[in-house]
């Protein structure tokens, strides 16, 4: 078995020489022309000022008809001058009925909104670039793209537009900074696509034809915007956003008083080159993160919640992309987390931190990031020292070779010992498999961990392999982390482990009036233990999918599941008698999904399953209902129940997670957003209001307010108050 992963790694090495294409598709390429007098970005499109620049019209349709040409004509044209790039779109409308928003807030959902979009790959590579988007309400969203065709919108920088709405259409217009892109010294072309989505009409289109089995902002299928002489690098780009915080907060379960306090700090973006970036920040403050959708625990390994902090999620995948979701060598939230002696989390202070990442040519990138914690004495943390190191080689037409090394070191002391080990380490090597047409997908990757007095086998490794035409999806996915592989700054819930997992998809579009397409998936996931000799988990798992014109889907799955414990366990949390260790379980379930149109102003979803759970039943029902005041913001409410049967001595339970919200957007400059959470589980209702003024661009003032209850009589567990200020100031 140790020879067969290596022949699996040779062989797909070899596969990828058969993508392997340096031709360029010369079918759609633009010349940009040099603005000879001063722009006026007004969004009312004067062909004094445009008039002879080249016109891009005949936009192509991706859903709902493939290769069609789109029902409303959209019409885009470009210039640009020693300091930015000038997109104008003409996007007519003679459909009748309202645009569709979610609301006035910056970055809004691509897809779920009407909106235009401009592209943009400066690097050729075919993966990462940058799209800029905007709403008939003069809405911008902006974000990395980044694996060909994921959009990260979590990137914020400094753009510009204006948009007019008429009877029969919405010109809008852009000035892109160059100094905000990254981009090699000395480029003559750069990878472009033009992309509307029409939601009136549930149709996305392009000015590039990008294939129905494919997102529509994918830097596989674009054309060239060639320049007319070699770009120069653009001016200096230093920002610096300092901020200042002040807070209250009271434990109620105690007799301490209101405790008070005051921060402040920085951050500060350096682009050294055109496409390389430091960013530093001092002393960071996440108070005014969004906090966290709960879950209701019936797992017996660690809940996975998304990074929300900005500093790591900008160049996200240069770091946090590496292994797979469940085997992830580095995940940026362990930094900034204390435990005690007891096991217990708490924060962590992040004294300082830096992170260099970018180009080096076009081929080439790099990462760097560290991190320093403090110590903290009263848990008995010591400080930590994190790093993070990363390299990524273009090979072929759009593949790369990556290496990862992330290091953990203890640098402070708590009394005589620490009890944190010196320093625990992972280094890694990934192959990122991407065609030239984006059929074929894939990773392979080798990672080893290191730490003191570590015996035992250390390694994990795995392959996925993606085959996605219009009409098949082909997977295969396995996965080996052996018993003492620990990677302490990464997220791996289970060890010890071979799991194989293959799947098809059948794609069926039907050509009515009111259904687009269908699917039908079979998918197999088994897990064993280390040497094949104990099954350990088995689901089977037939998903039946339909999607209508109209933006609904109805879901259909059935899943006959296989579990055998290795450890005791108590599914409902609730301290009751656990599962013994050693007995398995064998159950079937099955469910629906419905999602209504969300076009619509009230939209909805529900779920409900029912089936077996261990040696008793579940019964589970998800809704979400939505209503949407356009432009100005949306009022929702989830409510999710879990109906837990167990035979005696075992406990059932009924456990319920229902959270209510609002987020309403006075302007496009003033948000207050409202989450409610009740978790039955852990016994708790949160509420978090957040208000937020952005009175200049990326700058804002911060109000949050937090209050923790007990739901049985309200009675109040704790109360937190948070302003904070940040402003971005250009040096």
């Amino acid at each position: 078995m140790k020879y067969i992963y290596p022949s699996i790694i040779t062989f797909f090495l070899s596969l990828s020489f058969l993508f392997a294409n340096d031709k360029k598709d010369k079918e759609f390429g633009l010349e940009v022309g040099l603005a000879t007098s001063p722009m006026t970005i007004d969004g009312v499109i004067n062909m004094e000022e445009w008039g002879e620049s080249a016109l891009i019209s005949n936009f192509i349709q991706q859903i709902p008809k493939e290769g069609l040409p789109a029902t409303e004509n959209t019409e885009v044209r470009l210039k640009y001058d020693e300091n930015f790039l000038y997109v104008a779109a003409t996007l007519y409308t003679k459909t009748p009925g309202d645009y569709v928003i979610s609301s006035l807030k910056r970055d809004f959902s691509f897809d779920q909104n009407d909106a235009f979009a401009i592209v943009i790959g400066p690097y050729d590579d075919g993966n990462n670039g940058f799209m800029f988007a905007v709403s008939p309400y003069n809405i911008q969203m902006e974000g990395l793209v980044n694996n060909g065709d994921r959009v990260s919108d979590v990137w914020d920088n400094k753009w510009f537009s204006e948009v007019q709405r008429y009877d029969d259409r919405w010109e809008v217009e852009m000035a892109i900074p160059f100094k905000t892109l990254r981009y090699t010294e000395g480029s003559e072309y750069w990878r472009v696509n033009f992309i509307r989505n029409d939601r009136k009409n549930f149709e996305q289109s392009s000015w590039v034809p990008v294939p129905l089995n494919q997102r529509i902002g994918s830097l596989a299928f674009t054309g060239y915007l060639n320049w007319d002489k070699p770009l120069k690098k653009p001016g200096s780009n230093i920002a610096v956003i300092p901020y200042a915080a002040t807070n209250a907060a009271k434990d109620y379960r105690t007799n301490d008083p209101t405790s008070t306090g005051f921060d402040a700090g920085l951050d500060a973006k350096v682009a050294i080159t055109p496409s390389m970036n430091l960013d530093l920040t001092f002393n960071p403050d996440f108070s005014t993160v969004e906090v966290d959708q709960q879950q209701t625990n019936l797992n017996r390994f660690e809940l996975f919640f998304p990074e929300r902090r900005q500093f790591f999620l900008e160049n996200a995948d240069l770091f946090a992309d590496y292994g797979f979701r469940s085997i992830r060598p580095f995940f940026s939230r362990r930094i900034g987390i204390a435990t005690d002696s007891l096991g217990r989390s708490s924060n962590n202070r992040i004294l300082y931190g830096a992170r260099l990442n970018g180009n080096l040519n076009d081929n080439l990138r790099v990462g760097l990031l560290n991190m320093q914690t403090a110590t903290e004495d009263e848990v008995g943390y010591p400080g930590q020292n994190y790093t993070v190191a990363t390299v990524q080689q273009k090979v072929f037409s759009r593949s790369n070779v990556a290496a990862i090394f992330v290091n953990r070191q203890t640098t402070g002391n708590v009394g005589e010992s620490n009890r944190i080990p010196d320093y625990n380490r992972v280094l890694g090597l990934d192959y990122n498999l991407a065609s030239i047409d984006n059929k074929w997908t894939g990773k392979f990757f080798y990672h080893q961990s290191f730490s003191p007095n570590q015996t035992g086998d250390t390694k994990a490794h795995a392959s996925y392999l993606d085959y996605n035409t219009k009409t098949w999806k082909f997977q295969w996915n396995h996965e080996y982390v052996g018993d003492s592989y620990n990677a302490e700054v990464g997220f791996v819930p289970r060890r010890s482990y071979w799991r194989f997992e293959p799947n098809v998809l059948y794609r069926h579009v039907i050509g009515s009036d009111k259904i687009f397409q269908q699917t039908f998936q079979v998918r197999y996931d088994m897990y064993t233990n280390d040497d094949f000799s104990l099954k350990t988990d088995e689901t089977i798992s037939f998903i039946y999918r339909l999607y209508f014109k109209n933006t609904s889907t109805i879901q259909a799955r059935i899943f006959n599941e296989y579990i055998y414990l290795f450890n005791s366990f108590e599914p409902t949390r609730s301290g009751g008698e656990r599962l013994a260790a050693g007995t398995d379980y064998s159950y079937l379930r099955a469910g629906i999904t419905y999602t209504s149109d969300r076009r619509k102003l009230f939209n909805y979803s529900a779920t409900t399953y029912y089936g077996g759970f261990f040696n008793g039943t579940r019964t589970f029902v998800n809704t979400n209902v939505n209503y949407r005041f356009q432009p100005y913001g949306n009022i929702s409410m989830f409510a999710q129940y879990n109906k837990i049967e167990m035979p005696q001595p075992y406990s059932s339970a009924d456990l319920w997670l229902v959270g209510p919200r609002a987020e309403v957007s006075f302007t496009d400059k003033l948000f207050l957003s409202t989450f409610v959470q009740y978790n039955s589980q852990i016994d708790n209702i949160n509420i978090n209001t957040r208000f937020q003024w952005r009175f200049k661009p990326v700058s804002d003032f911060f109000v949050v307010y937090t209050d923790n209850y007990h739901p049985e009589g309200l009675q109040i567990k704790n109360r937190a108050l948070i302003l904070k200020l940040t402003y971005w100031i250009n040096v």
